[in-house]
């Protein structure tokens, strides 16, 4: 049996199991998915639901060489089996037919394998342009909401910037009548020293002059009403400062608004300018999955206008305010005038008062000065009618004491007896009457003297009165704050 120099290209090798599904070799397969997705290490993607599975299963498996095989394990060349050279004797395990039919079945199974990878490939091209198409369309969109995101976000700050100027603005104009308001207080303090000097003045009147007049009470009215309106404006100064305050607070509520905005719309105009080619883009592994959002563009926007709303509330509060103060002033103003007019008339109607009276006390003192003298030249005269009749008086007693030495019946009650008797009474009662007047004119005299000194004393009480009101009280009047300090401006 003659083996050497003989092919044995179809019976030492164990025919290969024929494939059911034809597939390219691992290597081909792992270098066309690499780096497809990035995001993800190889055995994660091994794990997707399209691998192809049986195909690794037949794959894996290492077929078994022939024992024949000059290359099987365990077999030299001493082993082999000797064939015949003859090939019409060699037995032959398939058929003419069974070669023809492994040929078409791996001709049909090869086609249905390229037939499988063109639907996989067009499927695959179809599928990547669909999701590259949806990719740019979603970042498209991305992008367009966050533009309307940018136009709102700058819609609120315009809002906001808005009401932050009108908020500034209402704030200096606030601090401006609480300035104003601060003066026209420190200016009240003024009139109502001066309303109490005038009391502490009209207490160093004198006597019958310490009455409580009409000038006394409008006084005392007016000292009332400066502090009346030094309440009023105290208690509006507390409420602007109230307000100024609330003022500060709305305007630092829309000053950190709009600076969280102002950042907002950096990174949001920033999202929005991003393309596939831009710099500084990146992974970040997880990001989809944490949620730091505390609002909804619901409470975003009621948030914004909540401020806004807040602010302008407090802008009408303080333009309110502002309104307040201004008649405040203005009813001060007119209400301290109006109290200081009329103290001023009751001055004038009182010093007019005073002047009259001590006019008219000059005119009965000089008056009575003229009558002290009549009564003084009248004692005078009644004193020298007295020393007049004691020559008389002392003639007629004379007359009488010599008669009575006349001798016996000489003292005779003769005419001339009754003649001195009676010209000694009449002298006697007239010096008595005489006396009497004397002593009449000089109770008159004393009277006149007192009322002299009474006239004097009342004059000097006047002219302290009219000293009083005309020279201090109404020399201080003269200062009292004009119209425009009174309601702050200067």
């Amino acid at each position: 049996m003659e083996i050497l120099g003989s092919t044995l290209t179809s019976t030492y090798a164990r025919p290969r199991p024929i494939p059911t599904n034809f597939l390219p070799a691992i290597s081909t397969m792992a270098s066309s998915y690499k780096n497809r997705f990035p995001h993800y290490t190889l055995s994660h993607s091994l794990s997707l639901p399209w691998r192809p599975s049986t195909y690794y299963k037949v794959a894996s498996t290492t077929p078994t060489l022939s024992p024949l095989s000059k290359s099987a394990p365990g077999l030299s060349p001493a082993h082999i089996l000797p064939y015949a050279s003859n090939r019409t004797a060699l037995f032959t395990r398939y058929s003419p037919d069974d070669w023809y039919k492994s040929n078409e079945s791996n001709y049909r199974d090869s086609e249905s394998s390229r037939r499988s990878a063109e639907r996989l490939r067009v499927d695959t091209s179809r599928l990547i342009q669909e999701k590259d198409q949806k990719t740019r369309r979603i970042q498209t969109d991305t992008s367009k909401d966050l533009g309307e995101r940018v136009n709102d976000i700058a819609f609120w700050k315009s809002e906001i910037v808005h009401e932050i100027d009108e908020m500034i603005g209402e704030t200096n104009a606030l601090s401006d009548v609480k300035r104003r308001l601060e003066r026209a207080l420190a200016e009240t303090e003024g009139p109502l020293q001066v309303a109490q000097e005038c009391l502490y003045h009209r207490e160093k009147r004198m006597s019958i002059d310490l009455v409580h007049d009409d000038v006394e009470k409008q006084l005392l009215q007016e000292g009332d009403c400066i502090k009346s309106c030094q309440e009023r404006m105290r208690r509006h100064l507390d409420r602007t400062a109230a307000q100024l305050a609330s003022n500060r607070a709305a305007q630092h509520e829309l000053e950190r608004d709009i600076s969280d905005k102002q950042s907002a719309f950096r990174i949001d105009d920033k999202c929005q300018n991003l393309r596939n080619t831009s710099d500084g883009i990146g992974y970040y592994r997880g990001v989809e999955r944490i949620d730091a959002t505390i609002s909804v563009p619901e409470t975003w926007a009621k948030f914004s206008d909540d401020n806004i709303l807040r602010s302008q509330s407090e802008r009408a509060a303080s333009a309110k305010l502002r309104e307040d103060v201004e008649t405040l002033l203005n009813v001060t103003s007119n209400e301290m005038w109006n109290q200081f007019n009329r103290v001023n008339v009751m001055f004038t109607n009182r010093i007019s008062e005073s002047a009259d009276a001590k006019n008219k006390l000059q005119s009965h003192l000089a008056k009575t000065l003229q009558e002290i003298f009549q009564t003084e030249m009248t004692i005078e005269a009644i004193k020298r009618a007295i020393r007049d009749k004691m020559a008389p008086m002392r003639v007629a007693q004379t007359r009488l004491d010599e008669r009575t030495r006349r001798p016996n019946v000489e003292l005779c009650r003769d005419t001339a007896q009754r003649r001195l008797v009676h010209e000694v009474q009449e002298i006697d009662d007239t010096i008595q009457v005489l006396q009497q007047r004397l002593r009449d004119a000089e109770d008159t005299l004393q009277m006149l003297v007192h009322t002299k000194a009474n006239l004097e004393h009342n004059l000097s009480i006047k002219a302290n009165s009219l000293f009083i009101d005309q020279e201090k009280c109404m020399g201080m009047r003269k200062s009292f704050p004009s119209t425009p300090r009174l309601v702050g401006y200067t």
